[in-house]
């Protein structure tokens, strides 16, 4: 038994009064109130939740991204393992569990329902409704992770509706992903027992679905960032929203994670206590997570904290143990084993090339757009050397090349604007969903170069320059690596730093905002492995337009 003294925060009576926590056995055996809050003393409060993460993301396994999110108050997460199913399927999946075995954070799946997110792409496996029956059985997957394929719901595709009605049978939460979607198509969606979106980007949007019922997400993760749109809903919808990052890259999330955003919350004027809630009991309560709330006979996972403006967290307990103390670990390291699909051939740069049959043409240009997953588009004449398309510095038109990585193929190539490189090339086996290997460069031999690099090292994230080259190998499924998230942290923001220093890199987060440009469901245009994709149209489009002259 360990009795801890200080301000505790009553996330359900909107109360903090100093008392006494008495643990016993991993659980709350008793909360005694002995006063009134005392400013100058500890508090303690829930831990945090992040309510969607691709844990794959951030380039750590579940066990080390979970030692990294223990030391920022987070105790659980709820983890979409879509990425590793894409390359791996259920066997992926399963990896995911057993990592997070090693690890006292409370990582809570969900069975990927889109494997491969689309039928535009080559993806390295396919989970049928078959493979979700087999899921949903496992104690471990607590519900039906983001439906993607929404004109799959609309319009009743039957092997969508079927994944939909085993997570209804087995008294599942279905998660939503619904970029964009309003009017009568989002009310079709939803009604079909859908109950999350995390993919509002404005705030008419956003409060269009709170109205419907929808749980809304606010989403702050490396690349897409909606956390200023969305904010002034929690005023007055906070009981029906969460927080999460989706996908945080690993030297992000050595810096902070949910707690960041319940400080900025609360900076913005949102309530104390209903910026706790997001960040706690709404996820807890929405998903059934085995996740203690700091009320008697829950189990003991709280977090203890200085004040309530920065939300540092000094101490996090997981079923009652000590599991991080002033921004430290006191978990050991974990081993982690390397599976991985990868079969792809070196690319050569005479590949890369695009040609024109008129010189009177208009070439689609994808436009990315600083933290946001959704692109623009638009035409203009492509600048050429003879019949041959080049890329632009001056009008930072760039290469785009998707390549294969599971089967011998040729690349799929397209142009992109808002990435600003002046120079050579980056590269990555993390291309949202089905992960591929994606690049953007200003030449052809630089892109074939960082393509090389990922493929050597069977996965990766990879830059060159006219005299240097380097690469972050990725291990497990080409997602993630088997080393620590400090040294993870570490080399990734050396290639990113060399991205922006020596290439011209002008966005934010360009490994993280590059991956997202091969993930066809979100508008306007990507790219796969096949070719050019409309988002709008659900279709693919012609690269080159040959004008009338």
């Amino acid at each position: 038994m360990e009795v801890l003294q200080g301000n505790i925060v009553n996330i359900f009576e909107d109360s903090i009064h100093w008392g006494e926590l008495i643990i016993k056995d991993g659980r709350i055996f008793t909360v005694r109130i002995l006063g009134d809050e005392k400013k100058d003393q500890v508090y303690y409060l829930p831990g945090f939740v992040d309510a969607h993460v691709h844990i794959e993301s951030s380039m750590l396994c579940p066990a080390s991204f979970g030692k990294i999110a223990l030391c920022h108050g987070t105790v659980g997460s709820v983890s979409d393992p879509h990425e590793i199913a894409n390359v791996l399927g259920i066997a992926g999946v399963e990896y995911m569990i057993e990592n997070a075995r090693q690890t006292p954070f409370k990582v809570n799946f969900g069975a990927p329902s889109c494997v491969p997110a689309t039928s535009f792409e080559t993806a390295g496996a396919i989970i049928d409704s078959a493979g979700i029956d087999k899921l949903l059985r496992k104690t471990e997957i607590k519900y039906l992770a983001e439906m993607m394929n929404y004109p799959g719901v609309i319009f009743k595709d039957e092997e969508v509706i079927k994944k939909l009605e085993i997570a209804k049978k087995y008294g599942k939460v279905i998660d939503g992903h619904a970029p964009g979607l309003r009017g009568e198509y989002a009310e079709k969606y939803f009604a079909a027992g859908i109950s999350t979106d995390h993919e509002c980007f404005t705030l008419e949007e956003a409060e269009e679905k709170l109205n419907l019922g929808v749980k809304v997400l606010i989403r702050e993760g490396s690349a897409a960032k909606n956390f200023d749109a969305l904010i002034p809903l929690a005023k007055e919808w906070s009981h029906q929203m969460m927080f999460c990052s989706d996908d945080k890259h690993p030297d992000e999330l050595l810096h902070g994670h949910i707690n960041q955003l319940v400080q900025r919350a609360v900076s913005s004027g949102v309530k104390l206590f209903d910026a706790l809630r997001m960040a706690s009991l709404n996820p807890v309560k929405h998903y059934g997570l085995d996740i203690g709330l700091l009320q008697e006979g829950d189990p003991a996972d709280f977090i203890v904290i200085n004040n309530l403006t920065d939300f540092k967290v000094k101490e996090t307990y997981i079923n009652g143990n000590k599991v991080s103390e002033y921004g430290k670990s006191l978990l050991p390291e974990i081993t982690s084993g390397t599976p991985n699909n990868f079969d792809a051939e070196k690319v050569s740069q005479s590949t890369l090339k695009v040609f024109v049959e008129n010189p009177i043409s208009k070439l689609k240009v994808i436009k990315v757009n600083e933290g946001q997953l959704v692109t623009d588009c638009f035409e203009i004449s492509p600048t050429l050397e003879g019949r041959e398309v080049i890329t632009d510095i001056d009008q930072d038109i760039l290469k785009l090349v998707v390549y294969n990585r599971y089967q011998k193929s040729t690349p799929a190539i397209a142009f992109i604007n808002g990435f600003g490189l002046t120079s050579g090339a980056i590269a990555s086996s993390v291309a949202h969903d089905s992960h591929n290997i994606i690049a953007v460069g200003v030449d052809d031999a630089s892109i074939a170069d960082a393509i090389n690099l990922v493929i050597r090292e069977r996965g990766g994230v990879a830059a060159v320059s006219p005299d240097k080259m380097g690469v972050l190998p990725l291990p497990i499924a080409g997602l993630m690596s088997d080393k620590n998230a400090e040294e993870v942290a570490r080399d990734y923001e050396q290639i990113d730093q060399f991205s922006k220093e020596y290439l011209g890199a002008k966005l934010a987060a360009p490994y993280m905002s590059l991956s997202f440009m091969a993930l066809l469901v979100i508008p306007a245009l990507k790219l796969s492995d096949q070719g050019l994709f409309d988002g709008g149209q659900f279709k693919f489009v012609d690269l080159i337009q040959t004008m009338e002259g």
